[in-house]
């Protein structure tokens, strides 16, 4: 039967299952009613829509999705609840495979991002997918413990919680036998969290958590969308005091497949905190830019320093020398931080070092002349020097951005 008016509801086949319950002959007002209709979740295997969307990120995942499946099934009896992987392209064909179990169960979907990389961003994009009022967020490697999630949602669903949080720090909760490594690495980041962001929560590095969709929309606007940890970042975007409940849970081994923990798991993270201490004002990649930038200088005194004490070149070849050694470094760090998702490789390597020491030679020429123009003004070195650096940043950051990595 088809659709008459706009109050007319009548879903089609894909929205339930054929060897479940078939809709009855006459079509319904509303959604609700539609839903009174069916039987109770128990005696059946999906219904639409769904009350609890789950977010998995993930990259290169493929032999833990099945398994993922099984066990949240496992610990959500009773409750309409579909699951949204976000893939970043994983080579080893994770989205692949969710696009062949979604062939057969309904539940299940997939959203394959393309030339785009990061947790937070991921799960940004599959929460804007989806239509439940309750939204959970966790990772695909089986170290979070999903027999909770009945729990977490059950608090929020009641409305004495905005966000309830998976919790390794409370009481009964812990980090079971993962890399103590790891472990000492979060508790430090956690530490550095609540300095700077007054956050008074206990576990604000979790990945683990389940939200009401209005907290979600609250932080949108001033989401940072950097790095891993989005729970942090939703938490100090938003506009209100969020209502919090942490409930413990034991942090597992991963199942199967490659810790994501890397370099830029902890340079992402103290660019978010960056970008929260300073308002959202600044871009968080200048913020990086500068910070790269910065460490240049270092390289530069260092190479200097040591030309000069150990050989027997003139001032002149071993500044250049020291000049042409922070430029590459600074080019090679901020391929791999700053701009990671442009990253360069193969010969636009050789290609965009070159241009980006042609913007630094200009950037460097706009510094001495800008710092001197400002010293005839009012005679002030200190100032003048850094109103000339100030601008020499600014012109490589722009420039760089368009010529080196335009994306």
């Amino acid at each position: 039967m088809e659709i008459q008016n706009e109050a007319t509801i009548w879903p089609p086949e894909p929205f339930l299952r054929s060897d479940l319950q078939t809709w009855p002959e006459a079509p319904v007002a509303s959604i609700t009613a539609a839903r009174e209709t069916l039987p109770p979740p128990a005696k059946r295997r999906f219904a639409y829509p769904a009350e609890l969307s789950i977010i998995i990120p993930t990259f290169n995942e493929r032999s833990n999705v099945k398994s993922m499946i099984t066990a949240i099934e496992d610990a959500l009896p009773n409750i309409s609840w579909e699951i949204v992987f976000v893939d970043d392209d994983s080579p080893d064909g994770t989205a692949t495979l969710v696009r062949e179990i979604a062939r057969h169960d309904p539940r299940v979907r997939c959203i394959h991002r393309f030339r785009r990389r990061g947790l937070s961003s991921a799960c940004v994009e599959g929460i804007m997918a989806t239509a439940a009022p309750i939204i959970a967020v966790m990772d695909c490697d089986h170290q979070h413990d999903e027999r909770i999630l009945r729990q977490m949602y059950d608090v929020v669903r009641s409305g004495r919680s905005d966000i309830v949080v998976g919790s390794r720090y409370v009481e009964g909760g812990s980090f079971g036998d993962c890399d103590q490594t790891r472990a000492a690495m979060s508790q430090l980041a956690t530490r550095v969290a609540g300095w700077i962001t007054g956050l008074t929560l206990r576990d604000p590095m979790s990945g683990f958590f389940v939200m009401r969709r209005e907290a979600f929309l609250e932080a949108l606007p001033k989401l940072s969308s950097i790095g891993f940890k989005i729970l942090m970042d939703i938490i100090a975007s938003s506009r209100q005091r969020l209502r919090i409940v942490e409930l413990p849970y034991t942090f597992r081994a991963r199942r199967s497949g490659e810790s994501k923990l890397d370099v830029m798991v902890l340079w992402e993270y103290l660019l978010l905190i960056a970008d929260k201490f300073a308002g959202g004002v600044i871009p968080p990649r200048f913020i990086s830019f500068a910070l790269v930038g910065g460490s240049g200088v270092l390289v530069h005194l260092s190479i200097l320093t040591a030309l000069l004490r150990m050989s027997p070149m003139s001032f002149i070849a071993a500044e250049t020398v020291a000049v042409i050694g922070a430029i590459t470094t600074n080019f090679l760090l901020n391929n791999v931080l700053t701009y990671h998702d442009r990253r360069l490789t193969g010969m636009k390597l050789v290609t965009g070092w070159l241009s980006f020491s042609a913007v630094c030679a200009v950037g460097a020429a706009a510094n001495v002349g800008i710092a001197n123009w400002i010293y005839l003004q009012n005679s002030r070195w200190l100032f003048s020097a850094l109103a000339g650096i100030a601008a020499s940043v600014v012109w490589n950051y722009a420039t760089s951005s368009v010529v080196t990595w335009n994306k």
